[in-house]
């Protein structure tokens, strides 16, 4: 089989849906036993190490941020950190299935957003879209019903975030080097994590401990440089509907580490969410149809 760069990009994506899962399972498990906080700054450390080492290898270190660009830079990494700190309350207190799920919506939200806040132009099809993927969203969180989860609502408020950061980025300019975005994004995270830490009580931190932090620290890592690699092999509409394997991660290492599964309802809202986050990715990725000729067929005016 010839491995084509769509190929090539769609397992890259792949790979980085996987990296993201096992960083979210492996802080979900560490936040067992040692403050939560804590292990978000000593994860922080090594990342903001990792990423400031391959963009000085790549020759992204020399390169300068547009002065233009340099307040998105910041606004982008602050919108980072305040949708980071709902997301991991929401990761450590909820099944990592159900906020998987929730945050696969981001395709949807973002959408949205778009044509509320940048003018882009949503047909009544993408709107119809949105709209039941929304309604998978609340056949997870399931408002009022007996079995609801408050942290739902966090983990909403989370996703929220992420779209406002995902609003920004997009209007970034194509001269801002991706790998100092991220060592912007690494250190602001890290950066809320020895605020946190103050609030906190370290506890000893064994061999176990550290090799798991550093394990959630390279997962981190592959997980974003895989995902730059796939964007840069691969076309996107090819390449990003992978990204809804996270779903599939979320449910084996819930059931595999945590004995977690979802509930039926839980289920099919995530089908829903990843069905019309699927089809929006599939419209967005159509060409432009061509202009209409406005004169006669044979050029006449």
């Amino acid at each position: 089989m010839t491995m084509t760069d769509n190929l090539r990009g769609s397992v890259l994506m792949m790979g980085s849906m996987a990296a993201f899962s096992f960083n979210d399972a492996t802080i979900k498990f560490l936040a067992q036993g040692l403050p939560t906080f804590q292990i978000v700054l000593l994860r922080g450390v090594a990342v903001t190490l990792l990423i400031a080492l391959l963009a000085w290898l790549t020759g992204a270190l020399r390169r300068p941020i547009p002065r233009a660009d340099m307040p998105l830079v910041i606004g982008r990494s602050v919108a980072e950190v305040v949708s980071f700190y709902p997301f991991v309350l929401a990761l450590t207190h909820m099944p990592l299935a159900n906020v998987t799920a929730i945050l696969q919506v981001l395709p949807l939200t973002i959408t949205a957003a778009g044509a509320l806040f940048l003018g882009e132009r949503v047909g009544w099809r993408r709107w119809t879209a949105i709209a039941i993927g929304f309604a998978g969203v609340l056949l997870i969180v399931r408002p009022g019903g007996a079995d609801f989860d408050g942290w739902s609502l966090v983990a909403l408020t989370a996703m929220l975030t992420i779209t406002a950061r995902d609003l920004i980025t997009r209007r970034l300019s194509k001269d801002v080097p991706s790998l100092k975005v991220a060592i912007f994004t690494a250190a602001g995270v890290m950066l809320l994590g020895l605020v946190l830490t103050l609030f906190e009580t370290w506890e000893p931190i064994d061999g176990n401990h550290g090799m798991l932090v550093l394990a959630a620290a390279g997962f981190i890592f592959f997980g974003y440089l895989f995902s730059i690699m796939a964007m840069r092999v691969g076309e996107v509409a090819a390449v990003t509907p992978f990204r809804y394997t996270a779903l599939i991660w979320g449910l084996m290492l819930g059931w595999a580490v945590f004995d977690e599964w979802p509930k039926p309802l839980t289920l099919i809202g995530a089908a829903l969410i990843a069905g019309t986050g699927l089809y929006t990715l599939w419209r967005e990725g159509r060409p432009a149809p061509a202009p209409r000729p406005t004169g006669p067929p044979d050029g006449r005016t």
